[in-house]
């Protein structure tokens, strides 16, 4: 069964950084990986993505900002965060485009999320 755990979250201050992490296990092969966030009342936004071949993806409102890097070897993806403006608040989901086994299809499967919290 495919898993996708994510860590990293958590509370820091304007102007500060955080490191999110994820990592996909059980599954054949891989393709895009990338974050979207979520706060309440919204609907979920793409943040940054990253292909296999090392192309990434931002949104406007994280460039210069966030960095995102994948190890292909080990099926992770990282979100580096500088420069938190307290509008980063919010919940953080991964998401990875997987084939399970050789004989499937290409999946989207997501993150449980991991709250960011940034304090003014």
């Amino acid at each position: 069964q495919v898993q996708v755990v994510e860590s990293g979250g958590g509370l820091v201050q304007a102007g500060g950084s955080l490191r999110l992490s994820c990592t996909a296990s059980r599954i054949f092969n891989i393709n895009t990986m990338g974050w979207y966030r979520q706060t309440p009342g919204k609907q979920r936004e793409l943040v940054a993505d990253i292909t296999s071949g090392g192309s990434s993806n931002y949104a406007d409102f994280v460039k210069g900002r966030f960095t995102i890097s994948r190890d292909n070897a080990k099926n992770t993806v990282l979100l580096q965060m500088s420069s938190l403006k307290p509008e980063d608040t919010a919940v953080y989901y991964c998401y990875a485009r997987i084939r399970p086994n050789p004989w499937s299809e290409w999946f989207d499967y997501w993150g449980q999320g991991t709250q960011v919290t940034v304090s003014s």
